[in-house]
C-alpha cells in the first residue's frame, strides 16, 4: 500500500463538505458479506446493526468494498450522489478497509480480502481522480 497516497484519499475525504441535507435512513454496513445475491442480482441485505440516519456517504460503500473501475461509475451515476459525498464514501471505503485487514487478517481471511480490495480501489479511485 501507498502510505503517502492513503494518506492524501483520507485527508480529502475528511475535509470533504459535510452533509448539509436532511438525514436519510442509512444501512451503515454494505460491504459485501451483508450482500446476498442469486445468479448475479442483489436479492437481500442482511445485519442492520448500524441501521440509522444520518450522511448518505457511507452507503456509498459498495463502490469500492465491491465493485471495480470498470462498475463503480454505473454505481455512482444511479446513487445520485454530489462531489462531497462521493469523497466522504471513498473515505469509508479505506475505513473499512484498513479496519478489516488490521482487525481479520489472521482470523477471518475473507473479510480480510475484503478490506484489501477496499483498499486498493479507493487508492486507485484517488489517484485517477486527484
Amino acid at each position: 500500500m501507498d502510505a503517502d497516497l492513503a494518506t492524501a484519499a483520507w485527508e480529502t475525504a475528511r475535509t470533504a463538505a459535510t452533509w448539509d441535507g436532511a438525514p436519510v435512513w442509512v444501512h451503515a454496513d454494505l460491504h459485501p458479506a451483508n450482500l446476498l445475491t442469486r445468479q448475479g442480482r442483489l436479492a437481500a441485505v442482511i445485519d442492520f446493526g448500524g441501521l440509522g440516519v444520518g450522511d448518505p456517504a457511507c452507503d456509498m460503500l459498495p463502490a469500492w468494498a465491491l465493485l471495480t473501475a470498470q462498475t463503480r461509475d454505473l454505481f455512482r451515476a444511479e446513487a445520485d450522489v454530489d462531489d462531497a459525498t462521493w469523497t466522504r464514501g471513498r473515505g469509508w471505503g479505506l475505513y473499512l478497509g484498513l479496519g478489516a485487514v488490521h482487525v481479520y487478517r489472521a482470523t477471518n481471511p475473507v473479510l480480510a480480502a475484503i478490506g484489501q480490495h477496499a483498499i486498493t480501489e479507493a487508492i486507485a479511485d484517488y489517484r485517477r481522480t486527484a
